[in-house]
């Protein structure tokens, strides 16, 4: 039996990255899909869960109220539940506070925190009236430590975190679970189109080797940690904010271990 059979799962952000990433494990492991995103066109891994079980993409923006509960509405008249949730739509940006324009804190704010507290707000009565849940918030390393220039990207992902630990306390009783997991520096679309440029490429070095594994994480295993949360194998496991961050926020490297010969 697989992990997910006979559940349904609505994922954002589900065209690309970690998204799709997440929506395609889901699907291999028997969850029907409901895939949210801006865009209507879905990258290569969108397209192999389209094979593997039923699967939609709908197109709202997660900052518009309106639009989000008619989405929902629609998951859940045509499918009965919604099971499992995973909130991946996101943005970057920031920079220091006195350069970051309001328009642009707004941008990123309204995407990465007001957006999930959108799709959670509509969600959760569904889930109440099943006595039954899981949700699954995708925040960020950068919302458990600072980093230079993160302002808005930062706040909004430690936004998250809270939101999900208020969340998990809110709606224990009530049977339904709230998770984050805060990737490191993962290798998406998003990331590249920060760091792929000359100008950043000593930047981008450092940040890897921040990562203590030694290279940036990839979007399937984000979404294998996705997985495990949504399951009922994480039945004892809410309000946690997990690292899968290749050892990055384990602490700081100076050189030692060079000197241990574990370099």
């Amino acid at each position: 039996m697989k992990r997910l059979d006979g559940k349904v799962a609505l994922i954002t952000g589900a065209a690309s990255g970690i998204g799709s990433a997440c929506a395609l494990r889901f699907a291999q492991e028997g969850a029907v899909i409901a895939g949210l995103d801006r865009s209507e066109q879905g990258d290569e891994r969108w397209q192999e869960t389209t094979r593997l079980t039923p699967a939609s993409l709908l197109t709202a923006d997660v900052r518009d109220e309106h639009s989000i509960a008619a989405v929902i509405a629609t998951v859940h008249g045509r499918f009965g539940r919604i099971d499992a949730v995973v909130n991946s739509a996101g943005v970057a940006g920031g920079g220091a506070v006195h350069m970051v324009a309001a328009e642009e804190w707004d941008r990123v704010l309204g995407i990465n925190l007001k957006g999930t507290f959108l799709i959670c707000k509509h969600v959760l009565p569904l889930m109440i009236e099943q006595g039954s849940g899981s949700i699954v918030n995708i925040a960020s390393v950068e919302g458990l430590e600072g980093s230079e220039g993160g302002s808005a990207y930062n706040a909004s992902k430690g936004g998250v975190v809270l939101l999900t630990r208020n969340m998990a306390m809110d709606y224990a009783r009530k049977g339904v679970r709230v998770n984050a997991i805060c990737p490191g520096f993962i290798d998406t679309p998003m990331l590249s189109q920060v760091f792929d440029n000359a100008a950043l490429a000593e930047f981008k070095a450092r940040i890897i080797d921040a990562h203590q594994l030694g290279r940036l994480g990839r979007p399937e295993e984000i979404a294998n940690a996705a997985l495990f949360l949504a399951s009922d194998e994480a039945s004892f496991v809410t309000g946690q904010a997990l690292a899968v961050d290749g050892g990055f926020t384990a602490g700081h490297r100076f050189g030692f271990a060079r000197l241990m010969g574990l370099e």
